[in-house]
């Protein structure tokens, strides 16, 4: 179907439906916005639901494929198989380009415009590049599954070109590997990484010196995990170092090149010399920017670019307007929320039952935010959690982990898939097929480092 026959087919539809029921926009097909069509499906509302991508991307396991645990498609799930049973959501897949609030409309890139009642804006998040030169051009974010199959491949690639380089310095800056940002992301991916080097990776490599691969963890504060209590932050970095991950705390990253990064360490860093650290490999977890659609007027954006809400999840100004997961500011007790998988859950649901609740005059409900826990795996038979109050180390968080994330991940096919290689990795420790699927990494270093290896011979 054309672009302008797409058109005027959505422009065809009623601002309500036949019976009379608003007509509901969600932007987003994330934790938020699939919780929150969802809540409206069975409620006789109209819903259209817009995203991207044709997938919801569970998101808390990216690290696992960045790391060759499971395959891609294993996190990932087609938005229209998740309501195939549920006829009165509408799925649209295409990207917004922005939202015109006074005539309440939605356009799209391909020039559609979607008119609605009330709109969900659950656009998420991305990568924060905290102003720090060269970030955007040099580093790998991990926010989505293009990103985590991109380091998947790029780790592999520098495998493969370690193979072949003869010089002993691109040789290590190839085997090198930083990671940005101790938080639950940075922590969980370089245990993974970590495993990944010493079971398979070593195993398919049996000719490289393995005294040159180098694991990194530079996090800008004196904790890892800082959301955590702060013995389970001790604890984290105390058992990847006991691994052999170089864990380095208050450590500024001050530069990235194609070859290198640059850090501050220590408290008196403002005076002294950046480090550098040659390498070809830059994961960067140090953060999220919200991303809140373009829109006019502008939405107003406080503290990360997030867009200001009230206790019921309204836009501030815009009671048909609800801002919801990463993209909204939520404050309770003057203590921000963390932007967990389950946050972004109760939000989308709490926002559904207040846009019913709106549609019947009834008053709106603040959303409350029931905390179930929290958990990360940071390798085998290690991880940390605060459930009831109760900081968790050890073995019983690493289980909890595995277990929750295998119940919430959508599709039974993928949570037997995910099971299986979980096993493999367990007993074997060969994870999914480690293919290089994409062309190499643009990288000029590692185009440098080829251009190396032809020039001499190594057999």
């Amino acid at each position: 179907m054309s672009n302008q026959s797409s058109n005027q087919q959505l422009n065809r539809l009623p601002k309500t439906s036949p019976r009379g029921s608003p007509k509901v926009v969600i932007v987003g097909a994330g934790f938020a916005g699939v919780a929150a069509a969802k809540a409206l499906a069975h409620s006789g509302v109209k819903v259209i639901l817009i995203d991207r991508n044709n997938y919801h991307t569970f998101i808390p396991m990216l690290y696992q494929v960045a790391t060759a645990v499971i395959d891609p498609q294993q996190v990932g799930y087609p938005v229209r198989r998740l309501f195939r049973h549920l006829p009165a959501v509408q799925f649209l897949h295409t990207a917004v380009e922005r939202v015109d609030f006074n005539n309440r409309l939605v356009y799209t890139l391909e020039g559609m415009a979607v008119n609605y009642d009330y709109l969900v804006l659950a656009t998420g998040s991305r990568s924060n590049d905290l102003g720090v030169p060269g970030t955007p051009e040099h580093t790998l974010p991990l926010g989505s599954l293009t990103e985590a199959t991109a380091i998947r491949n790029h780790v592999l690639s520098c495998c493969e070109q370690a193979v072949k380089t003869p010089d002993v310095d691109q040789r290590q800056a190839l085997l090198t590997f930083a990671i940005v940002g101790g938080g639950p992301t940075g922590v969980e991916l370089a245990g993974a990484l970590h495993e990944l080097m010493q079971t398979a990776i070593r195993r398919d490599y049996p000719t490289l010196n393995w005294a040159d691969v180098k694991i990194l963890l530079l996090q800008a504060g004196g904790q890892l995990l800082k959301s955590y209590p702060p013995k389970l932050g001790v604890y984290t970095a105390k058992w990847l170092r006991r691994q052999g991950v170089e864990v380095c705390l208050n450590a500024q990253v001050t530069q990235v090149t194609d070859d290198a990064v640059y850090f501050q360490q220590g408290s008196g860093r403002q005076e002294s010399r950046p480090e550098r650290l040659p390498t070809h490999t830059v994961i960067w977890t140090a953060g999220l920017l919200a991303a809140p659609p373009e829109s006019q007027p502008p939405l107003e954006t406080v503290s990360r670019n997030k867009i200001e809400v009230a206790e019921t999840l309204q836009v501030v100004g815009r009671p048909d307007v609800y801002a919801i997961g990463d993209l909204a500011q939520v404050d309770r007790v003057g203590e921000s929320l963390t932007g967990v998988a389950q946050e972004a859950i109760q939000q989308g649901q709490a926002a559904a039952h207040n846009i019913l609740r709106q549609m019947r005059g009834q008053p709106l409900q603040p959303f409350s935010y029931h905390d179930k826990g929290r958990l990360a795996m940071i390798g085998r038979h290690a991880g940390v959690g605060q459930v009831n109050g109760r900081a968790l180390q050890g073995f019983l968080p690493w289980f909890l982990w595995l277990a929750v994330h295998l119940w919430y991940l959508p599709g039974l096919r993928n949570r037997l898939a995910v099971l299986f290689n979980w096993l493999k990795c367990y007993f074997l420790g060969e994870g999914t097929t480690r293919l290089i699927l994409s062309p190499p990494s643009p990288n000029r270093s590692i185009q440098t480092a080829s251009k190396a290896a032809k020039s001499r011979s190594l057999i």
